[in-house]
């Protein structure tokens, strides 16, 4: 069998070949579509790490907003954990683990409870995210550009797809480090 029998030279004009119909060109476009880009995520790749750098705006009481630089960061080893760095300008940011199924349900309709719960913009706030987070040390609600969150997790998809984040826990790993935390006496909640 010849290597080349599929070869076809682009340059290549057949003289038998039938002349194109270039009449109907400015006929009835097509029904079709292209589909949302938002929705087809480019392609996978588990190595990846996405970062994002943006402002946020503090809330500080309705119609008064503080600008803050941020950033969201994203790893396939924690494929359920968002990373949100506020004052991320200054040498240690404050640093926030917020769910990203809840970060992603919370671009359409309110969702979480407790720590961290998430509501699309009404109104003044329109165009963005309202997150509202609670920790032992702190709490802030933050205004967060819809467009950015909603472009940041989709390139969270291109590494962990959702539904497919335990494919990505290392459950022996985990364990072994608990274990040799508690080991040690330094596991959680130990002062130090």
């Amino acid at each position: 069998m010849n290597p080349f029998d599929d070869f076809e030279d682009p340059d290549f004009e057949d003289p038998d070949a039938e002349e194109p119909d270039f009449e109907d060109l400015d006929a009835e476009e097509p029904d079709f579509e292209d589909p949302d880009p938002l929705l087809v995520p480019p392609q996978r790749c588990s190595t990846a790490r996405p970062t994002v750098h943006l402002v946020v705006e503090v809330v500080l009481a309705p119609g008064l907003h503080v600008p803050v630089v941020a950033r969201l960061r994203y790893r396939a080893d924690e494929p359920y954990t968002v990373h949100l760095d506020n004052h991320a300008d200054l040498p240690e940011p404050v640093t926030w683990a917020l769910s990203r199924d809840v970060l992603l349900a919370g671009l359409t309709r309110p969702a979480g409870l407790g720590d961290m719960s998430v509501t699309p913009g009404r109104g003044p706030d329109r165009g963005h995210v309202l997150l509202s987070l609670h920790g032992e040390e702190a709490s802030a609600l933050l205004r967060v550009p819809a467009p950015a969150l909603r472009a940041f997790l989709r390139r969270t998809e291109c590494v962990v797809p959702v539904g497919c984040e335990r494919d990505h826990v290392d459950l022996d790993a985990l364990l072994r480090r608990l274990l040799g935390e508690d080991e040690e006496g330094g596991g959680a909640g130990a002062g130090g």
